[in-house]
């Protein structure tokens, strides 16, 4: 019987992931896209916090970073 107290594979995973995007200046697209394959709608927040965090550090943010945040929004 599972735990519900428990985080399941895809919570640690999605755990790791983004730990690793809020630590890396340049977060790579393929684990931007597996990110957001793994999300639930109520991670979405978080996740764009993160988003948003990396391109308010920028001088000039990368544009398909700005898009990509634009979608989640939607």
């Amino acid at each position: 019987m599972a735990d519900r107290n428990r985080p399941d594979a895809r919570e640690m995973l999605l755990d790791v992931l983004l730990e690793k995007v809020s630590e890396d200046r340049f977060p790579s697209n393929s684990m931007l896209d597996l990110i957001e394959q793994l999300l639930r709608h109520d991670e979405v927040a978080v996740y764009v916090r993160i988003l948003l965090r990396k391109v308010s550090g920028e001088r000039f943010p990368s544009l398909p970073m700005l898009r990509r945040i634009a979608s989640l929004c939607e």
